[in-house]
Order: C-alpha cells, then structure tokens, then sequence
C-alpha cells in the first residue's frame, strides 16, 4: 500500500461545523480543524495554549465592562454592576461611583467617549456623563443642553396627532395651556413645550388636557395653534438609546418612543440641537422609514457614519454633513441584536457587528467597487461557535476579538484582514463568563465562579485560571493571598515544576517542597483535534485509514499530550522523560516530535490524532506532517 503524506501548515480556518466533513475542496477543510479548545491560533497559522487569567478583585454582583482612555498613557477599567461603578487604574481599585442603574438594565447600557468625558445613554434612565477631571476626580452628572434666555436647545417632537392643538391661557408669566385631547401625563411635570416655537415650562399636570406652566419666552398669542411640540426625552417619552460622535458633532440614535430617529448636534456644539433656519453648522434630525421596523440599535463613526438597526445597515453621507446635503441610504438587511446592547468594533477599517439572530457575526464594510457597504458573515463556516453573544471585544495586540456568549463560554477571533484570516475558537473556564473589555492591551473578563463575580485579566505568563503568582526572597512551602479560591482544588506550578493538586483552605496552599516563585490557580485543558482525511483531495473514498507516522513541529514546549489512536499518552520531548509531574523544570522545547502509529480506522470521519492536555505549562503547534495508508 502507498504511502500518502500530508502535510498542514496553518489552523487560519480555524473550527469550523462538522457540516464540512463532507468538503474536502474547500480551502477551509484544508485549514481548519474539527474541535479548538482553550487554545490561540496566531495570525500566521500556529496554535498556541491561550494565556491564563490573572485573579485581579472580585466584583459585586453580575454586570458589565467597559474601557475608559483619558489619553494614551492613563487608561482605565469600568465595571458597572448594581448601582454601582468601580473604576480601576491597572490592578487597582481607584474609586467607587452610585449610578442608577439596576443589574437588570444594564445589558441595554450604551456608551461613546469624546476626551475626558463618557456619554452612558439608557432608553429608560436619563442620559448621564462620567467626567474625570485633571485632578483625578470622577464624577457622574446628567446631561445639560446647551441653554440661551433660558431656552434649553434640546431635541423637541410633537407625539400627538397633527391636528391636536394648544390653547394658552396668556402669552407670560404661570399661565394654563389646554389642549384638544388628552396628551398629557403626570410625567410631564419638569418638561418643556415650545408653542409657536416659544418655550414654556411646565410645573404642574391638572389632566389629561390641562397643565399650568411658567412662560420662559413670551408667546405670540393666546389663539389656539397646532404648531407645538414637547421636548423628545423625558421620563414619559424615554430617553436617547445610543450615541456617537462624528464629524465634530454628537449623534443620538433612537430613543424609546422615537426609536428610528437620528439626531445630530450643531458642528462643534456638542449639547446644542437647535435646527436654527438649515445654516450648515446647525443640528439635523430625520427618521429612518422603509418597509419594515428599523429600531437604531447602535451608531458608528467610521469612514461614514454607520446607522445599525433591529432589521437592516445605513450609511449616512455628507461630506461634510449638513442640513442640505445630508443623506441616508440602506446598505444591508441583516439587522442587530435587540435585546441588548453589543457595541459595534472597528478592526481594520471594517465594522464588526453581532446579527440579531444571535448565530452571526458580520463584517459591515465598504468596497470602492460597488460604492456601498457589505456585511459578510465571519462565522459563515463556524456558525456552531456564535451562540447568542452578549458582550465582544477586539485586542488589537493579539489580533483577537474576544466574544462573550449567553451560556458562559467565550469564544475569540483570530482576525487578520491582509491576509484573510478569520479563524474561530472556543473557551472554557470553570464558572461563566459574563463580560468582556480591552482597555489599552490588557483584556478583562468579568466571570462567575461559584456564587462570586470575578475581574481577571488574560496574562501571557500564566498557565492558569483566576491565577495569583508571587516570589519569596528565601524558599518557603506555606503559600497565601488565595481567599478567592477557598475550598476549591487548585493547580499548583513551583520554580516551573508541576506539583500536585491541593485544595485551597482559609486562603493558604503548602507545597512539598520549598520554591522561590509560584504559580496557582484553577487547570484548563486545550484540546487540537484535526479534520480527518479528505475522501476527495487525500486518499480517495477509503473503507479504512491508517496513521503510519506523525511530525509535529512545536515552538517553545514545554508538554506534549497526544492520542493516535490508542489513548491519550504523555511524548517524551527530550531527555527529561515524559511530561507528567516533573521532578524539575522542564525546558522550552522548539523542533519536530516524530510519533509511530498503529491500528486502522474503519471510521474515515474520525481524526487520525488528538492533542489534550491540561498541564499548565507553555505549549505551541506550527504544523503537523503525517503519512497515512488507505485500504479501498
């Protein structure tokens, strides 16, 4: 029988569906694999174990992430949870903010940042701004529009039918105003009214008809008049749902009673959205109408501005934008996620943005070609990996978008648009992950464990989850500073040497012997399980297969566990022996690992090797090289 090599040099497919075993044309088949677990793949095809998560606090309760950059040098992490901000600068708890909003509400937050100030905007909360300060100090306070003789030029809309009109009762001072049907509530008390654009304000709600109000601008007249609206954010109307900011103005998208509406301040005058006489620095405000609901569920800025909605994509050109040339145009029909918030991410000039069936991720991106936007679909081959994402974020330092899903376990994108790579692979951790945040070149989860919510970052000098390590001057055996991990059993990794698994009581963990530096945390396992031989490109349609022999070129490993057909077994890399527990630290290996196999597979679907391993030490794969027979 002849002997037929094969050779795979890159994992830059990534996992894709079991619906491929059939495809061996693809190029997908070629490059990707049946099963990626915990592990990396790098832009330039290796797989790498994924870095550990470092233990940094435990938060409150259940919540969100977010990243706040006051200049290239000062970043800093938020984490909102019930009522709450903690802001953190590095590993360190700086300060705590009260907010008003529940953990329930929190998903639909959304937020933008313009310099030293973040816009948290909620449809149901009024919109709030974090501020810091030169010194240091933080604060949340609510939005102020920009105000002129007491005229608060703000965003203001009639809700009632046309054809209601307003009766003031004089044109100053505390006046009544009556209308012609029932438009108001008790809400309205606070709220503002512009009749015959003249602003008043009201201090009280009689009934549905009736309000008295003090006149902030003198009216025209007491004649009855159509020509009226109320401000469009309030506590009985809702408040903006998302904002960005584009082409020196502020941009609200939608609100809870408005939600198809785009706002856009004056140029350069943030807070003001006075719609003036159409002049080009003055604000602009439109409705998205198509054929079908079009709920704004999110707004970019990018080379245009990027409405995102419940059912399809918008561009918005002008150039620069103003009230006469402004224009909107649909690109797609995908639409968002609605029953949260999910920021869009710029990665290399191309939008990514979670579809709202929850099992896509799409790539929302101009072609100079078409003059328009595409939205590919990023998980087209790995649609298995997007289970109803709840948060993502993109780490421009690994080239990996990091994707949260509902039942806890994440998933990251190898992303490297130059050289189409788009590579998918899945994480899991003990417990489950609710967050996700990049902020500078540091990535942070927020996971449950137990009944905690735990802050961790993924460091590339661990090997293990919720992980602490630290250094003794002199060799000692009694180890604490592990409260987070009470009563759980725990991996152990002493001056480089694997030790036993220990269960963590009162904080405290003792090794058998002393070790300078140590590193302990929860065990993960990465698991590399191939495709199996193509039946159209490889060994034509085989009753069965059978592994001869297997290179595998690593970089910088330290273990080895490998399954070709007889079980998973721990590779001798060198003359240390094999890597179980190791009476000294095993050295950094970089070369070809040649394994013999035996016995046929009867089964042509089943991969022909498996990689499994828990031992949390360095791993690395660059290629594999196998020659196997085939009995047809």
């Amino acid at each position: 029988m002849t002997r037929i090599p094969t050779i795979k040099t890159t994992f830059t497919s990534g996992e894709v569906s079991s619906d491929l075993l059939g495809r061996g044309d693809l190029n997908a088949y070629e490059n990707g694999a049946l099963k990626l677990r915990n592990v990396f793949i790098q832009p330039t095809g290796g797989i790498i174990r994924r870095s550990g998560l470092r233990y940094i606090d435990t938060a409150d309760g259940k919540g969100r992430m977010m990243a706040f950059e006051f200049n290239s040098e000062q970043t800093y992490l938020l984490v909102l949870t019930h009522l709450k901000l903690s802001i953190y600068a590095g590993d360190t708890l700086e300060t705590t903010l009260t907010t008003p909003w529940v953990e329930d509400d929190i998903q639909q937050l959304a937020w933008t940042q313009s310099a030293d100030t973040l816009l948290l905007t909620h449809p149901n909360y009024p919109p709030r701004r974090l501020i810091r300060s030169g010194l240091g100090a933080w604060s949340i306070v609510d939005w102020e529009f920009y105000t002129t003789a007491g005229r608060i030029h703000q965003p203001m809309y009639k809700f009632a039918n046309n054809t209601v009109t307003l009766t003031p009762s004089g044109v100053s001072g505390t006046i009544t105003v009556t209308a012609s049907a029932p438009v108001f509530l008790s809400g309205h008390t606070g709220t503002r009214l512009r009749i015959s654009n003249k602003e008043v304000h009201i201090t009280s709600v009689a009934s549905g008809t009736v309000v008295t109000a003090t006149v902030v601008q003198t009216l025209l007249s007491t004649t009855a008049t159509v020509d009226w609206e109320e401000q469009s954010f309030s506590a009985v109307r809702g408040y903006p749902t998302t904002t960005a900011f584009h082409q020196d103005r502020l941009i609200i998208g939608g609100s809870r009673d408005l939600p198809n509406r785009i706002w856009m301040s004056q140029s350069g005058d943030l807070f003001n959205f006075d719609l003036g006489t159409g002049l080009d620095a003055e604000a602009i405000e439109f409705g998205i109408f198509s054929d079908q609901v079009n709920a704004i569920r999110g707004v970019f800025s990018g080379r245009h501005l990027q409405i995102f909605t419940s059912g399809s994509e918008w561009m918005v050109t002008g150039d620069p934008l103003t009230p006469a040339n402004v224009q909107i145009k649909r690109q797609t029909r995908v639409g968002s996620m609605v029953d949260r918030y999910i920021a869009p991410i710029d990665v290399d000039g191309a939008t990514l943005f979670v579809a709202r069936n929850g099992q896509e991720l799409r790539e929302f991106i101009y072609t100079s070609i078409e003059e328009a936007y595409q939205a590919t679909d990023l998980a087209l081959l790995s649609h298995h990996i997007i289970s109803t994402p709840v948060d993502q974020d993109f780490d421009q330092k690994r080239r990996l978008l990091f994707l949260v899903r509902a039942d806890g376990r994440f998933a990251t994108l190898t992303v490297y648009r130059a050289e189409a790579v788009a590579a998918w692979t899945l994480h899991e951790t003990q417990g489950n992950v609710i967050s996700v945040s990049v902020v500078g070149d540091s990535v942070y989860l927020l996971i449950k464990r137990n009944e905690d919510y735990m802050i961790e970052l993924v460091d590339d000098n661990l090997h293990l989850d919720s992980a602490l390590s630290g250094d003794h001057t002199s060799p000692t055996t009694t180890w604490s500073g592990l409260d987070h991990l009470n009563g759980r059993t725990i991996s152990i990794v002493a001056d480089g040497k694997v030790q036993p698994d220990q269960s963590v009581v009162s904080g405290e963990i003792a090794i058998g012997e002393p070790a300078y530096h140590l590193q302990a945390g929860l065990p993960f396992t990465h698991i590399i399980e191939p495709l199996p031989p193509s039946n159209i490109s490889e060994i034509g349609y085989a009753r069965a297969v059978r592994l001869v022999e297997a290179t595998f070129r690593i970089s910088n490993t330290s273990a080895l566990t490998l399954d070709t057909g007889r079980g998973l077994k721990s590779i001798s890399l060198n003359s240390f022996g094999t890597t179980t527990l190791l009476n000294a630290p095993p050295p950094l290996i970089s070369g070809d690992i040649k394994v013999k196999a035996y016995g046929w597979k009867n089964d042509t679907s089943k991969p022909l090797w498996r990689i499994e391993q828990s031992l949390p030490l360095p791993f690395a794969l660059l290629s594999v090289h196998t020659e196997v027979i085939a009995n047809s």
